[in-house]
């Protein structure tokens, strides 16, 4: 497939884009508590110009450090914060990209409450999402025209710092979003009631940075045209809205769908697919006639076919764009097999921001963020190093050694590379990482891996004793609990289910744990095999080690496919016909069931692992599981850090 339309130059009002690829704005929680960007940011988006994109628009900036809210996003009301910003721009604009800076007025009742000792304000007196005992402070008169001066300063301060455009951040039921939604907006005065009072923020808004920007500077406008929730604004809703706002003066629109009812439009999980909120496009177009920007999980191809459709004229990609910088110069190469897929894990992502409270990160891209303290560089003494093991972690330390110039062996003692990652990966929902698997194959290709399958290493083995350095990794082995009947012929492990779908039997499944390998595997067998699923759990929850966020996602197809969750339950026993079940009271019940997979977790396999250490201990280093049981992002960066650090 050719994608050369994707590299056709546009423009938005009298500015040209080179080509019709944007970066996403996403959030890196990176910048300092005075507002003002961190080097490493600037790193990042740099790399991502470097990369090929055509136009990037960074993660909000909100107007002061009161509407921040303790985000470190930066904020725009002072001059000290611009040597840093120009810096972004100068970086982006050496390399052909327009870079936008994007303006928020924060997020209304999405805040924290009592973060500054006051509860959030909003349009109105409505409750606030994190605490809805908080009532949120309608906004006055005067609190509107602050937000309206701020709004003049910030975008000339953009202007200033070198900045291309400005986009207006009224997404995701954020502040302005409040104004223009009457779920949410409950005000008689003239910013309420009708659509147009409705429009009235946004229009004073864009009246108020046009006025400091001139007519020149593009104004873009990011809106979710379908909340996707009983109230919300539909399609329908907001397209008289659009047409208010173009009026105003709005040079582009980036549009798609979701706010923090629908949590999981804002951060799409793989649950989700491809293209996910291009479904607004096509009424949108018909509507205004000024540039329309689409974002929703687009990989190369759909964001080729939603440009052929005619529906939109420029495509945004977020976190494809992190997992892999060089996405666009890869396809206009026609090295389409050498980008990198993401995972639309949100683990590394958004979840190290929400989980862990640090800056954003990636988990197949461990660079990401770190762009020059992870740098590569060609080795000026190459080693012999051999790689055991080829799940993640181990095509991951091979790649990366090879790429810097060390000689690498890869054995692994199955027909195929992938570990577990590469057999998991069999649902429409897993898509992702089976591409992740077969990126692997290419690359350790091209970089002449010395890849041996078939081969079980030992400590014995010669090739270890005369290398320089063993990075090993050995995978996990399913946990099989006492549980009487476990080894009947009726019972097989979730690995099993995966590598042979024709030994799930019958129409009733029971799915002996609900972790998230289980829960994604009943989803599975319910969706594309269309059996009676059910999963038991002893703990309260299912799901519990998977990213909040996906579990919206899940939860919701779980429950759309009649996968029923038996939860505080546990396994007695398993019959040739079902199991029989402990309730958290101690009541015992039986369920019928055909086929019974166990999904009780992993544990590493380490008989290998232990033997190579104890003979080569100062030259082995031990990745992925075998190293401490996790998930594909944990196993990759052990090997990024094994391989990078030789």
């Amino acid at each position: 497939m050719g994608y050369e339309m994707l590299f056709t130059p546009f423009k938005i009002g009298k500015m040209e884009v080179k080509n019709r690829l944007v970066m996403s704005p996403m959030g890196t929680n990176s910048a300092f508590t005075n507002g003002r960007k961190d080097a490493q940011e600037i790193d990042y988006f740099i790399e991502r110009a470097k990369g090929g994109v055509g136009m990037i628009i960074m993660g909000c900036q909100p107007l002061n450090e009161e509407i921040a809210q303790g985000s470190m996003e930066g904020y725009m009301d002072s001059f000290s914060v611009l040597p840093a910003l120009t810096s972004v721009c100068d970086g982006v604009h050496r390399y052909g990209a327009k870079i936008v800076c994007q303006l928020s007025c924060g997020t209304g009742r999405n805040a924290f409450p009592d973060t500054f000792g006051n509860p959030p304000m909003s349009a109105s007196a409505i409750p606030s999402v994190f605490n809805p005992d908080v009532p949120c402070r309608a906004m006055t008169k005067e609190d509107i025209q602050k937000v309206m001066d701020g709004f003049a300063f910030a975008a000339g301060a953009a202007r200033d710092a070198g900045y291309d455009a400005v986009e207006i951040h009224a997404h995701a039921g954020y502040l302005v979003d409040q104004f223009m939604s009457p779920v949410w907006n409950k005000r008689t005065d003239e910013y309420g009631g009708s659509p147009e009072n409705c429009a009235r923020f946004p229009r004073e808004i864009i009246r108020a940075i046009r006025g400091a920007v001139g007519p020149d500077m593009p104004i873009l406008f990011r809106i979710s045209l379908d909340h996707r929730f009983e109230g919300g604004r539909t399609l329908a809703d907001s397209i008289p809205l659009l047409k208010l706002l173009e009026e105003e003066g709005v040079d582009a629109f980036d549009i798609d769908a979701g706010c923090y009812e629908t949590l999981d439009y804002i951060f799409p999980p793989s649950y989700l697919g491809e293209s996910c909120m291009s479904y607004v496009t096509e009424e949108a177009r018909k509507a205004v006639k000024v540039p329309l920007l689409n974002a929703g999980t687009h990989n190369p191809d759909t964001a080729l076919e939603l440009l052929e459709s005619g529906n939109v004229d420029l495509v945004m990609m977020g976190r494809a764009l992190i997992a892999d910088p060089e996405l666009p110069n890869k396809l206009m190469e026609g090295r389409r097999e050498d980008v990198r897929p993401c995972l639309r894990c949100n683990e590394n992502c958004i979840g190290r921001i929400w989980n862990r409270h640090t800056k954003l990160g990636c988990s197949i891209n461990v660079q990401a963020m770190e762009e020059e303290r992870f740098r590569l560089e060609k080795t000026d003494s190459p080693k012999e190093v051999v790689v055991i093991g080829g799940g993640p972690g181990g095509m991951e330390a091979a790649r990366v050694a090879a790429l810097i110039g060390h000689k690498v062996t890869l054995l692994e003692r199955s027909e195929k590379l992938g570990g577990v990652m590469g057999e998991i990966c069999t649902a429409k929902f897993k898509k992702n990482i089976k591409e992740l698997t077969k990126w692997y194959l290419v690359q350790l290709q091209k970089l002449g891996v010395d890849v041996r399958l078939n081969t079980a290493a030992t400590a014995d083995d010669p090739l270890l004793e005369t290398c320089d350095r063993i990075i090993i990794g050995c995978g996990a082995v399913p946990v099989v609990p006492p549980i009487p009947g476990i080894d009947g012929k009726n019972v097989i492990s979730i690995l099993d289910a995966h590598r042979d779908p024709k030994l799930i039997k019958g129409d009733h499944i029971a799915v002996c744990g609900g972790g998230a390998s289980g829960c994604d595997g009943a989803l599975e067998i319910a969706e594309e095999m269309g059996k009676k699923v059910t999963i038991i759990e002893m703990l309260p929850e299912c799901a519990k080690d998977a990213m909040f966020i996906n579990k919206i996602s899940l939860f919701n197809a779980l429950n759309r496919n009649h996968v029923e969750m038996l939860t505080d339950t546990k396994v007695v026993s398993v019959q040739t016909d079902g199991l029989t079940l402990e309730k958290k009271d101690g009541t015992l019940e039986t369920l019928k069931a055909d086929t019974v997979i166990t999904a009780f977790g992993m544990k590493p396999d380490l008989t290998t692992v232990d033997a190579i250490k104890a003979k080569y201990h100062t030259k082995t280093r031990v990745v992925g599981d075998s190293n401490k049981p996790g998930k594909i992002g944990d196993a990759v960066r052990d090997g990024f850090y094994a391989a990078s650090s030789l």
